[in-house]
């Protein structure tokens, strides 16, 4: 049985209220695992059955009648999850990398809809869903209130970000709720802009010591007007997928992070630089 998880809203600075709880915010895949006639089956928040592609997930030690919200991370070599690792051992079960299913919420305990009662009595019953954590199965720990002190604290060890959830929230089926919000620890770069994808919206972005940085798609509508207005001025050639532009036009973008070929994960549009 699928059920459409709850979704965030995204704020850019973190706050300090008791009546909220703190999470890291994992950088993986989210899931709904689900156990109903001691049949597991996992989809993706889209709704998307994956269950062959994670078989280690099939036989968790969870009771019947139990759906799981959380997300699968692989770590690297230094405990930091590793989105590109995740996402090859999405794409090939063959994959040697070795995943860990970060469990935070859950919506279904013993056939019971639990969905209605607050968090932090959801967060008991999900200790007893999983009473002990394990390298594969792990609840995501939490803290009450410091979300301030607990994002300078990701900054540092330059993970993705924090997750701030009211404590009385239920849980809102298939809804983004301003009773959960994600900080994202962005990073900033300035770049020039050296060409437009013709199709879907694109620009190439190079880092200022001309090296290719990856392609920007998100930019607000009116710099996105703004760019339209000029851009025709910079082009030097192009092809069937490309205009290739003079790269003086340039930009400050926030980013996730650096992906191991050295290119901007997710970059989007903050200013001009002139």
């Amino acid at each position: 049985m699928f059920i459409s998880p709850m979704l965030l809203h995204k704020v850019d600075q973190p706050f300090d209220n008791d009546s909220w709880i703190t999470e890291l915010k994992l950088d993986g895949f989210r899931c709904i695992w689900t156990k109903f006639d001691n049949k597991v089956r996992i989809y993706t928040r889209h709704n998307n059955e994956i269950t062959s592609m994670f078989p280690e997930l099939i036989d968790l030690p969870i009771p019947d009648g139990t759906v799981l919200d959380g997300e699968i991370v692989v770590s690297d070599d230094k405990g930091k999850p590793d989105f590109e690792a995740v996402i090859q051992r999405f794409k090939s079960k063959k994959s040697l990398h070795q995943i860990s299913f970060g469990v935070f919420d859950i919506i279904y305990y013993a056939n019971e809809n639990v969905s209605s009662k607050p968090l932090i009595e959801r967060k008991e019953v999900l200790n007893q869903s999983i009473p002990e954590d394990s390298n594969l199965l792990t609840k995501v720990k939490w803290i009450q209130g410091n979300g301030i002190a607990y994002f300078d604290q990701v900054k540092q060890f330059d993970l993705e970000g924090i997750v701030l959830k009211s404590s009385d929230s239920s849980y809102q089926v298939d809804k983004r709720s301003n009773d959960w919000l994600k900080v994202i620890n962005y990073k900033y770069e300035n770049v020039y802009i050296s060409g437009l994808r013709k199709e879907k919206f694109g620009l190439l972005l190079n880092y200022e010591n001309g090296d290719y940085a990856g392609i920007l798609e998100f930019m607000p509508t009116q710099n996105r007007k703004e760019f339209y207005e000029v851009y025709r001025d910079y082009v030097i050639s192009e092809n069937d997928k490309f205009f290739y532009l003079n790269p003086k036009l340039k930009a400050n973008i926030k980013f996730r992070n650096y992906t191991s070929k050295g290119l901007l994960r997710i970059p989007s549009f903050v200013e001009w630089v002139s």
